[in-house]
């Protein structure tokens, strides 16, 4: 697809990216294609499966999991957290999203899985300027690249809430509460489970927490934009910034729920064409339709929108991301809910996530429609991904 071509070929040209891999199925019919390179250094050309850090990308994967041990009755929408986790029962919330960290009241009622799932637990997100935000920082929440899921909740559970549950949507740490209670209903490690019940069933070899050593070269070198100079450059490791969390290439013990997986593009369209029918390749259900269904519809009120992500930046300033303000959110994806708000492009219901590194998928069961888009930039704006949504939707529908 030339325009397709053309537009990634810009992008890289212009030295945003190092390069770019994308994939979209519409009605069965496939279109696919790369521009650029694994690295900007020695220009090494991107390879078959070439793999991705695909930062948030691994929420939506912890989400349906979560989903099929509903289904397996393990588990319920309006369980509190302290049913699997009584080191939380202990909770307190900050007064005000500006108060002081000390200045705390009573929890009204605590977070539920539905909580999680929806972001409306009352978390917050290192990057994130707010009091919490900090306080995840200066205790170097997730930053490890050897402790465990277990050992990184366990630091979480003794930092107050942003907000009181079920008042206000923040993209927070919550999936990776949800990753830990994973284990502890399956009595397993994440490693194991998401391998069972997802990257086997799926066909997802090259999905994992860690990267073999025999295809590291396959990796991609990750970068983040200089909003500047209008570059990328390697990552720095400034205070509050995504790039802090830990993120290790080979570590056979690491896993989170939040972040942490790497994949590879094909890997990653199975599981996104998965979530159309709910079903794999074969006919395996994978999770059923009617669950999937409400996974993918709007769970919020109204008065949760417009949806944002402020992300604090090395200036003390705050920036918006993500462009959410056209979106809803379901059990662990963002949902479409007014085109009118991006001009009349797109299709409500399409749902879908992105990662730090400006990985991104759609999904729009209406054309049976399926996008993956890869790369490695933490930082860049989000225009790329907005313009490989109009070209999708203007070219192909």
């Amino acid at each position: 697809m030339k325009e397709f071509i053309k537009l990634f070929n810009q992008y890289v040209d212009d030295g945003l990216y190092p390069g770019i891999e994308w994939k979209i199925s519409l009605k069965k019919q496939t279109f696919e294609g790369n521009s650029g390179y694994l690295n900007i250094e020695n220009k090494l050309p991107i390879v078959e499966n070439t793999i991705y850090r695909i930062w948030s990308m691994t929420k939506p994967i912890i989400s349906i999991v979560i989903l099929q041990l509903i289904e397996e009755n393990k588990l319920k929408l309006n369980d509190s957290i302290i049913k699997f986790l009584p080191k939380f029962d202990n909770l307190k919330v900050l007064k005000s999203l500006d108060s002081n960290i000390d200045d705390l009241v009573e929890i009204k009622q605590m977070p539920t899985i539905e909580n999680l799932l929806c972001h409306t637990a009352g978390f917050s997100y290192n990057f994130i300027g707010d009091a919490i935000g900090r306080k995840y920082e200066n205790l170097k929440l997730f930053h490890s690249e050897l402790t465990s899921l277990e050992e990184e909740i366990d630091i979480l559970a003794s930092v107050p809430l942003l907000c009181q549950p079920s008042t206000k949507w923040i993209y927070s740490v919550s999936v990776d509460i949800l990753a830990r209670i994973i284990e502890i209903i399956t009595n397993s490690s994440l490693q194991i489970e998401l391998k069972k019940r997802i990257f086997d069933p799926l066909e997802m070899n090259h999905t994992s927490f860690n990267v073999d050593v025999a295809n590291y070269d396959n990796l991609m070198t990750q970068y983040e934009f200089d909003s500047i100079n209008k570059k990328i450059h390697k990552p720095s490791k400034n205070k509050q910034k995504i790039f802090n969390y830990g993120y290790p290439i080979n570590q056979l013990s690491y896993s989170r729920g939040g972040h942490g997986l790497f994949s590879t593009l094909n890997d990653y369209f199975k599981f996104a064409q998965m979530l159309l029918t709910g079903k794999n390749q074969y006919g395996k259900t994978i999770i059923s339709n009617a669950l999937l269904t409400k996974a993918t519809t709007n769970q919020l009120n109204k008065k949760f929108f417009p949806l944002e992500i402020i992300n604090f930046d090395e200036d003390n300033s705050l920036m918006e991301e993500n462009g959410l303000e056209n979106y809803g959110w379901g059990l662990g994806f963002r949902v479409m809910q007014e085109i009118s708000k991006f001009e009349n492009i797109g299709n409500t219901g399409e749902f879908g996530w992105s990662g730090a590194a400006s990985t991104y998928f759609l999904v729009d069961p209406k054309y049976d429609l399926v996008a993956v888009m890869m790369t490695q930039v933490l930082g860049a704006n989000n225009n790329l991904q907005k313009e490989f949504y109009k070209q999708i939707y203007k070219t192909l529908i």
